[in-house]
């Protein structure tokens, strides 16, 4: 493993190398109001995990002698981008067994079926997110959907429960039901190793509490138990072991300043679970006090 992790770095420095005499290469250092598209540098993030994703969305890779896992697939355009970083580390799409999704919406499924097609791996989901990935869209469960749009079906996905532990060869990692942003959000954990020290790594789902102009958290009617729900999945994501955050948009913990080799600040924070439960959980709160204040 240290070997891999090694020559992945070299890897690494050579992308950034190349970048530097070709614009047109990912660059290492994406720009604040990079696109969801903008192609960036793959990053080792710690041990066996690595960032393959874009300036905009993250896709992870967690790798292993047996096989290797990637969580989540950004958009459609981006799967070329994705399965190209994989390439960059000396690691082969054809060798990924698992890709495990957080939630059905094209800017971070929309790469799945593209990348199952070339890789024949395996998708994993949960819930009603699990058949939106097999339709190419949601339904009216999930609160965006009058706004987003579809994507590239995904065939034959895989169900699990919340906390069932899916695993290749040595990895093992374990799916957490968190909805709220879609009705089959899940976060996924699991531990990577480097020199003696093991992480906990959480890597989880979005919580913003948005909707389209048709779709109420409290209209228990339509929705009945949907911020219950909502609530529990924040204290689930508070109280999780996690030494390392991650979250599919990068931006959203910061992850480029902590990550690579040009980080700026710390990989690890014990806090960061409890602080993002906590800002999320601000987030509903005031979504809750303004349709209550608006009532149809």
């Amino acid at each position: 493993m240290r070997a891999w992790i090694c020559v992945s770095l070299i890897l690494i420095a050579a992308t950034l190398a190349a970048a530097q005499q070709n614009p047109a290469t990912p660059a290492l250092v994406c720009k604040a109001d990079a696109g969801w598209n903008d192609p960036a540098a793959p990053r080792h993030v710690f041990g066996n995990t690595y960032y393959v994703g874009t300036c905009g969305i993250s896709a992870l890779l967690i790798t292993s002698e047996a096989g290797h896992v990637l969580i989540d697939a950004a958009t459609e355009q981006a799967a070329p981008q994705i399965a190209a970083n994989i390439r960059a580390l000396g690691f082969q799409l054809k060798d990924v067994r698992l890709m495990l999704a957080t939630h059905a919406h094209f800017d971070h499924a929309g790469g799945f079926a593209a990348l199952q097609r070339d890789s024949g791996a395996t998708v994993v989901s949960r819930g009603l997110d699990a058949a939106a990935l097999e339709r190419g869209r949601g339904d009216r469960t999930d609160p965006q959907f009058a706004e987003v749009g579809g994507f590239p079906p995904v065939a034959k996905v895989r169900r699990v429960v919340d906390g069932e532990t899916v695993k290749v060869g040595p990895l093992a990692l374990t799916a957490y039901a968190t909805p709220g942003h879609t009705p089959g959000s899940t976060s996924w954990t699991w531990d990577s190793c480097e020199g003696g020290r093991c992480l906990h790594m959480v890597y989880a789902d979005s919580v913003s509490a948005i909707s389209d102009d048709v779709y109420r958290y409290t209209d228990e009617g339509q929705h009945p138990g949907v911020v219950a729900a909502f609530r529990k999945t924040l204290a689930h994501i508070r109280e999780m072991p996690c030494d390392v955050l991650l979250t599919p948009h990068p931006g959203i913990s910061n992850m480029f300043a902590r990550i690579g080799p040009q980080a700026t600040a710390p990989l690890a924070d014990a806090n960061a679970c409890r602080a993002f439960a906590a800002q999320a959980a601000e987030k509903l709160d005031e979504r809750i006090a303004k349709e209550r204040a608006t009532p149809r």
